[in-house]
């Protein structure tokens, strides 16, 4: 054992203990943050599908583009965005799962805030819809106003739960496009959303899991 010591065998380099050092914080850090492409992605096909049939039938003047049933649109924006939302709330709950501790409490927490959100939104806006004082576009405007609402302020607390200032500022983009959108009108809420949401989130999804694996390397 002396012989090896004296031949520098059996001792770690410094270089080397470096390199495991931060292959081990990578390894840490992938656990705890969620990766970005289902955090993102999800979301952005969801909203270039759902919004983008939504404004194929409402249109920017009121005319429709393609004569699509109200109801049919309106299902095909919901069934997307309830597959966005079970990825996102399972990638949370497995986050949470996987680490122990504050870690696991946050991302159990976060998970958990989108199914009560989005159902506290949806029972907001049933009441409003059930009254019938809105008609069908401005309805529509209502659901999709309050969905993009409560995905902003979730992702501005996602940013801070896991520090993540992307995550952060792109929250501060939904609810940016939310509100001129809203002002804008139906059609214009539809498009800004299809476009901006939906591809933006595509984008941003591929870039910041690129990084996030090689912060993880």
């Amino acid at each position: 054992m002396a012989g090896d010591d004296e031949n520098g065998e059996g001792v770690l380099h410094p270089r080397e203990a470096l390199r495991l050092i931060e292959e081990q914080r990578g390894q840490v850090r992938r656990r705890l943050q969620p990766d970005p492409l289902f955090m993102y992605v999800p979301w952005g096909v969801a909203w270039t599908i759902g919004f983008g049939v939504l404004f194929l039938r409402l249109g920017l003047t009121g005319e429709p583009y393609v004569p699509i049933p109200s109801g049919v649109a309106t299902g095909i924006l919901l069934a997307a965005m309830a597959v966005a939302m079970a990825v996102t709330v399972f990638l949370g709950l497995r986050t949470g799962i996987s680490v122990r501790g504050v870690s696991q409490d946050r991302g159990m927490m976060y998970g958990i805030s989108w199914s009560v959100a989005f159902f506290t939104s949806g029972t907001i806006a049933s009441r409003f819809v059930a009254v019938g004082r809105l008609d069908d576009r401005e309805a529509g405007l209502l659901w999709s106003a309050l969905s993009l609402l409560v995905i902003g302020v979730l992702y501005m607390a996602g940013g801070a739960v896991w520090r993540h200032w992307t995550m952060f500022f792109i929250g501060v983009g939904i609810l940016a496009v939310n509100i001129v959108g809203t002002m804008a009108g139906p059609g214009w809420h539809a498009l800004l959303t299809t476009v901006c949401c939906g591809g933006g989130f595509i984008v941003a999804g591929l870039v910041e899991h690129r990084r996030w694996r090689k912060a993880g390397a």
